[in-house]
């Protein structure tokens, strides 16, 4: 084998002579060695990586959601989950808006109507919508707060008719009590208390599991702490949330509507119910990954 100089290797590298030595030194050259004070290194022998080089960090959906968002891509992830997660999501709660007309909506800030009367709330909330979810993927990391809960039902409402009544209070808890599916929920005066225990009791845990997600989404649709657009806001926060902790979110879809409305009703008694509804969604989204041909 032959063996060259440190100012040999220097030069192969492109690294100072200092560098070479230092690597020697350290061990990091498999095959030189000292003789008296000069190191003969093997001319095959590989420059070793720095040790304060940044490793390559596994790109996770949020990352990919960012990207894409920033760039503005269109036909990918992004707009995908864009498109199908506000059409769900509003046609649960009684938008009348069609996919296509929400696909068109996204890609053109347009709406073209022939012969149809549409419901100008269903359009405004559509927008919103869109807009709350980029809210979402830009604050994942963060920490769930009533602040940042508040401002997404803000955004959700705002321009709506609901936004013109005096009695109701875009971005703020109720003022007057409301039911969901004929079970009563908190009263206004109560809402902040629970509001504020829920977070403490969610965000004194480390990691959120699966679990843990839907639990929060059952006790805050319980509390129902906004006049209107509790479900909505309620699963923008369990996307984002799957999204901070790297879990594949999902978009509960019409034909899961039921269902998931008895996984609600029954969290206390059976789990499983909310659970397989939710792991179902969520295989369907993680197919949109696979297609898309991104890991989770």
């Amino acid at each position: 084998m032959q063996y060259l100089s440190v100012a040999e290797i220097a030069k192969k590298w492109n690294v100072s002579e200092r560098s070479v030595r230092n690597y020697c030194t350290q061990g990091r050259v498999n095959g030189a060695f000292l003789t008296g004070k000069t190191w003969s290194i093997p001319e095959n022998a590989e420059k070793p990586e720095r040790s304060n080089k940044k490793k390559n960090q596994p790109i996770t959906l949020l990352d990919i959601l960012q990207e894409q968002k920033k760039s503005r891509q269109s036909g990918g992830i992004y707009h995908k989950t864009q498109i199908d997660l506000t059409y769900n999501s509003n046609h649960i709660e009684g938008s009348r808006l069609t996919h296509d007309q929400t696909r068109y909506i996204f890609e053109t800030n347009t709406i073209g109507v022939e012969k149809e009367t549409l419901n100008v709330d269903d359009i405004i909330e559509t927008a919103n919508h869109f807009r709350c979810i980029d809210m979402i993927i830009d604050n994942a990391k963060a920490v769930l707060t009533e602040k940042m809960i508040k401002e997404l039902h803000l955004v959700l409402k705002n321009g709506t008719s609901d936004s013109r009544k005096d009695w109701f209070a875009v971005g703020e808890y109720k003022r007057l009590p409301n039911e969901v599916g004929g079970t009563d929920t908190a009263l206004p005066e109560e809402v902040a208390d629970k509001m504020k225990a829920l977070l403490v009791e969610y965000n004194a845990k480390n990691t959120k599991t699966f679990e843990d997600i839907l639990e929060f989404h059952v006790k805050f649709e319980r509390i129902h702490p906004f006049q209107d657009g509790n479900g909505r806001v309620g699963r923008l926060i369990m996307f984002k949330e799957c999204l901070k902790y790297n879990i594949v979110p999902f978009i509960i879809e019409e034909n899961l509507k039921m269902f998931y409305y008895r996984g609600l009703k029954e969290w206390n008694n059976e789990k499983g119910f909310l659970t397989d509804t939710c792991l179902t969604a969520q295989d369907k989204y993680k197919a949109y990954l696979d297609y898309f041909r991104i890991q989770y």
